[in-house]
């Protein structure tokens, strides 16, 4: 009985996958943020007691991605070699906020900071083991961001598509338009334009202006000291209307205020802060080199491979992920079938 029913399930996906293409629905992931946020909050360990959870709790996030979002292809996104040397030569501070800090042990003691470096590695490439059993595309093109891959991806590679972005990074939110949308791993929710201004507060044709006058404090991004959306709302109400506002907008409105206050002084010396964090913080025009696009276009233009299960399966007894999947074969079938008749579309 639970052959046939599952037999029935098989046949619905196909006759369902049969009528979609592999560019209709396209979920672009953020593979570092993804893994390093399962790496940090996931205490599984294998039966050996080594800590496994950056690469079970990647799989099963993205896995529940994958379920409620039913894209028609998926591209994981790593920062290549040298990404963020771009930013960090406008701002040498760029990031620095960002190190391995020394962790709790999943077995109650402390272990060092280049421990765990390695451990984070080693973890992280073993997960790409995985991923390349699965029907999934992976890059990392050199000298540039994810954030600008994925960008790129949404803007010029797929146009035409309907676009999720998979990350917890607010950074994506300026892209949000009525064909892109952000999916929240920590919040389990997708980001509209409607729920930015929900969430946030601010309209989201204004987000990205918002975020050049707030700052970033997980990038190291400085922003402007007491500028908050309470204030904002206050003394600069053009922020949270329909029209677009620009940082001329912003500086001229704060120039010809008569009302002696401070903040509009702050607002309007603060331009050379806000023209900074634009070429930081936006993606709505990424500046990445001719190379760098020609490998994202070859890359997500080639021939996805299908699902190799047998040597999927292979690796999770070898690194004693059993826990995790408690029946990896049907887990496989649920997340990833509809890709797999994708990937065969591809080869077309």
């Amino acid at each position: 009985m639970k052959k046939d029913y599952l037999s029935i399930l098989a046949n619905l996906k196909e006759t369902d996958s049969a009528s979609h293409q592999p560019d209709d629905k396209i979920l672009i992931i953020d593979g570092l943020n993804t893994f390093i946020r399962a790496y940090t909050v996931n205490p599984t360990t294998n039966e050996n007691g080594i800590h496994v959870g950056g690469i079970s709790g990647f799989l099963m996030s993205i896995g529940f991605a994958i379920k409620n979002i039913k894209p028609t292809r998926v591209i994981i996104c790593f920062d290549g070699k040298g990404g963020s040397v771009k930013r960090r030569k406008l701002f040498p501070d760029y990031k620095a906020n960002r190190r391995v800090k020394q962790l709790i042990s999943r077995f109650g003691s402390t272990i060092s900071i280049p421990d765990e470096k390695i451990a984070m590695g080693q973890q992280l490439h073993r997960l790409t083991e995985y991923l390349a059993e699965l029907p999934v595309t992976v890059m990392n093109p050199e000298n540039i961001e994810a954030d600008d891959a994925m960008a790129y991806l949404c803007q010029q590679v797929y146009p035409e598509s309907h676009c999720y972005i998979m990350s917890s990074d607010k950074d994506f939110l300026q892209l949000v338009d009525d064909r892109v949308q952000v999916w929240s791993p920590t919040k389990k929710r997708t980001y509209f334009k409607d729920t930015i201004l929900e969430d946030f507060e601010i309209p989201y044709n204004n987000f990205l202006t918002y975020r050049l006058m707030k700052g970033d404090p997980s990038d190291n991004i400085p922003g402007i000291k007491g500028v908050g959306i309470k204030t904002l709302k206050k003394v600069l109400p053009m922020l949270f209307e329909d029209k677009t506002v620009s940082i001329e907008d912003i500086v001229s409105y704060a120039k010809d205020d008569t009302s002696g206050k401070k903040i509009y002084e702050k607002i309007a010396g603060s331009q050379d802060i806000m023209e900074l964090n634009y070429k930081l913080m936006q993606l709505k025009e990424v500046d990445i080199h001719g190379g760098a696009k020609t490998s994202i276009m070859r890359i997500a233009r080639e021939p996805i491979n299908r699902m190799v299960k047998f040597n999927f399966m292979r690796m999770i007894l070898e690194d004693g992920l059993n826990g995790s999947f408690k029946n990896p074969d049907l887990w496989l079938r649920q997340v990833f079938s509809t890709l797999d008749a994708m990937a065969d579309k591809t080869k077309e």
